[in-house]
């Protein structure tokens, strides 16, 4: 793995196409080399395939951002995963087997591409009213996954977000959470249906409107 990381930073460089023949041709003694690859993902490395990139083909792979330096003395274990088969089907349940960013379902479509959305159980790191970090688990689909590699949710600038909220919209606010979904009007569908559509139905829309 480590040796995959000095190779993507020194060889391939950010933002560069690589396949697997290329991997596999740098490391031809190493075996397994692909699912070492894959491991950088654990410590922030962004390796986008053709799920996350839809200009790719389906050999190829884009190195999109570098992580954690693991060739560095002790940055190089592996974080550990405690969750068990059990816990990891209470999370997707608990979480309505939605992603908790976008609120895919598995095997739906991805409005700009062919791709389908797939859940997955990943840690987020988490800052606590008390001002304490911590790392919690929640469910997300494959691109919000990789998408929210980094990022940190700050829960006292959340709530300092909702107590600025006037007192009606608070209450909204607070039935949504109650019930564990929000609301939408009409419109609102209407407008989220439109937003899906591609560029020339849209304008087919627009027309009809008219």
């Amino acid at each position: 793995m480590k040796r995959a990381a000095l190779w993507l930073v020194q060889v391939v460089g950010e933002g560069n196409i690589f396949t697997k023949a290329d991997l596999r041709a740098a490391f031809p003694d190493v075996a397994q080399i692909d699912r070492r690859m894959r491991d950088l993902r654990d410590f922030g490395w962004k390796i986008d395939t053709n799920r996350e990139d839809i200009d790719l083909g389906t050999n190829e792979q884009r190195f999109v951002q570098r992580g954690a330096p693991v060739w560095e003395p002790g940055r190089g274990t592996k974080p550990k995963n405690s969750i068990t088969v059990t816990q990891r089907r209470e999370l997707l349940a608990s979480y309505n087997h939605k992603c908790s960013s976008c609120g895919a379902t598995p095997g739906d479509a991805y409005a700009d591409s062919e791709l389908t959305a797939q859940l997955d159980v990943t840690k987020r790191e988490v800052l606590l009213p008390d001002g304490t970090k911590a790392l919690q688990y929640v469910v997300e689909c494959n691109r919000c996954r990789v998408g929210g590699i980094g990022s940190t949710y700050d829960v006292s600038a959340l709530l300092s977000e909702a107590a600025s909220l006037p007192s009606l919209e608070l209450d909204i606010l607070k039935s949504w959470i109650k019930q564990g979904a929000r609301t939408f009007s009409s419109v609102e569908n209407i407008w989220a249906k439109y937003r899906a559509l591609p560029a020339e139905a849209r304008e087919a829309f627009r027309d009809g409107l008219n």
